[in-house]
């Protein structure tokens, strides 16, 4: 009887470690909540490749957000992409946005491209002016057809 006891508190024990570390990991991670302090917005591009939800968004090289949500449109078939920004950054509402690369092997990210008007976006807004990813191979198939041309 006694063996069964311990074998029920150290189940339990067990499973109150594991009900912790789920807690832990929900919290630290912010799944299934819009963190405080940002704000959210969309844009539509023709590609995102490289790009997945957890996505830096970047301003000048410093990450201001990150990538919630990214949907093909059946009407468009263009990647509808929500991403939140911090809620100190006003973005013009005539900025830019542009899927980029750190480098030839390096990863894409979204580079938001500020603009000058004096209207800001609001929450929940789409950036319109987009620039969709460019492929290693399609650059290079650019590069050697304009070789060839020159020659």
């Amino acid at each position: 009887m006694a063996e069964n006891a311990t074998e029920v508190a150290v189940g339990g024990a067990v499973l109150a470690a594991a009900a912790g570390f789920l807690f832990y990991v929900v919290n630290a991670t912010g799944v299934g909540s819009t963190p405080s302090g940002v704000y959210e917005l969309g844009a539509s591009f023709r590609s995102v490749q490289g790009i997945a939800v957890g996505t830096d968004v970047r301003m000048a090289g410093v990450k201001i957000g990150t990538v919630t949500g990214l949907d093909l449109n059946p009407t468009t078939f263009r990647a509808d992409t929500t991403f939140t920004v911090q809620d100190d950054i006003l973005l013009p509402d005539d900025s830019g946005i542009i899927v980029a690369s750190e480098g030839l092997l390096g990863g894409n990210f979204i580079e938001i491209v500020p603009g000058g008007s004096p209207i800001n976006l609001e929450p929940g807004e789409e950036i319109i002016d987009t620039q969709g990813a460019v492929g290693l191979i399609e650059l290079l198939t650019k590069f050697v057809g304009a070789a060839a041309g020159d020659s």
